[in-house]
């Protein structure tokens, strides 16, 4: 019976959607109390009511319960219970392409109305003026420098973050003519959630600008300014009229994407995380380290499957392009979640 068992255990946590009889052996020998298996979706108590009754979801629970009970010899104490979350694409949706670059457009295309000289400057600018993004996207890393120091620097970050409050509430979404912030995931609003109300500390890690996401993520995800890390720019110190302020320079500071994820977390939180949520390539390094950590560990991919309620795309999508981190989720056994299959809903309702 024991061998039994553990196929039992293992088909329940692998990344597999399981058929309807094979679920109901499953839950017939929890019952049994021969395998633990998490509360069916429909239990009262369920911590992630969004979620299908699916593999991806087993594994989340699973991984909660082994590392929070005193019990198990999995047993993780609270401060050591890490989970770094990717934004764009994880955390919130990211297509037709990253909403931060939203934002740098509208705020060119209001800006250049008073500067109409940016035109004949810079061919970025040009094509931000008016609402080109192709044409923006052509002038590569360098014309969104440009776009980033016109748009990003130049004022105080009390400034800026009043700036982007006054975006967030106003600006919609092309697609689904809604305010961005509304465009969050409710299934990871939920794991947020239960991994906090499991003693877990939960931060954003980001290649969006952090200045950016600390003035509305505190209130839609529940972490605070101080666990949000992502790309900046430079800052230097000033009195103006005997005030101190920080003002914002068109430099760059640091890119918290690929390699510098690891880097950063270890720089900011200084431990490594034991949960770790992306979707694309930029995430790849950070969730191969936090796997690299002693003890159990979890690893989750946000596969964007649903062309209905969202987007499908993967390897050659130019945005949240997956490829590498998929192959190694793949042959390494990380949680790979399938919007499509393993969410009920993708949005929060209205």
């Amino acid at each position: 019976m024991g061998s039994l068992v553990n196929r039992v255990k293992a088909l329940a946590s692998a990344n597999i959607r399981l058929p309807h009889a094979l679920r109901a052996a499953l839950f017939a020998l929890a019952l049994a109390g021969l395998v633990w298996m998490p509360p069916p979706a429909w239990s009262a108590d369920d911590p992630l009511p969004s979620w299908n009754d699916s593999a991806s979801k087993l594994a989340i629970v699973d991984f909660v319960r082994q590392t929070t009970d005193p019990k198990s010899e999995h047993f993780v104490p609270p401060e050591e219970r890490i989970a770094t979350f990717d934004n764009d694409g994880t955390l919130w949706a990211e297509k037709p392409f990253y909403f931060q670059l939203a934002f740098a457009l509208d705020r060119v295309k209001e800006l250049g109305k008073d500067h109409p000289e940016w035109a004949e400057k810079s061919p970025a600018l040009k094509a931000a003026m008016a609402g080109d993004l192709d044409g923006v996207l052509k002038q590569g890393k360098k014309g969104l420098l440009e776009i980033v120091a016109v748009s990003h620097a130049g004022m105080t970050e009390a400034e800026f973050a009043a700036i982007v409050s006054d975006w967030i509430k106003t600006a919609k979404h092309p697609k689904f003519d809604k305010p961005y912030n509304a465009l969050v995931y409710q299934p990871m609003l939920e794991v947020l959630n239960y991994l906090r109300d499991n003693g877990f500390k939960t931060y954003i890690t980001s290649g969006g600008g952090i200045a950016f996401m600390r003035p509305w993520a505190p209130e839609i995800y529940g972490i605070p300014p101080e666990q949000i890390i992502g790309s900046s720019i430079k800052t230097k110190f000033e009195l103006r009229d005997g005030k101190p302020v920080l003002v914002r320079l068109p430099e760059i500071d640091f890119i918290d994407d690929k390699a510098e994820k690891p880097v950063g977390i270890n720089k900011f939180i200084g431990r490594r995380p034991i949960a770790s949520f992306g979707n694309s390539d930029g995430d790849h390094e950070m969730l191969q380290w936090a796997a690299a950590g002693d003890g159990l560990s979890l690893q989750v991919i946000v596969h964007h499957t649903d062309d209905k309620r969202e987007w499908a795309y993967d390897r050659d999508s130019h945005v949240g392009r997956l490829d590498k981190a998929l192959d190694q989720a793949q042959s390494d056994g990380w949680v790979v979640v399938d919007m499509k299959n393993d969410w009920k809903t993708v949005f929060p309702p209205q």
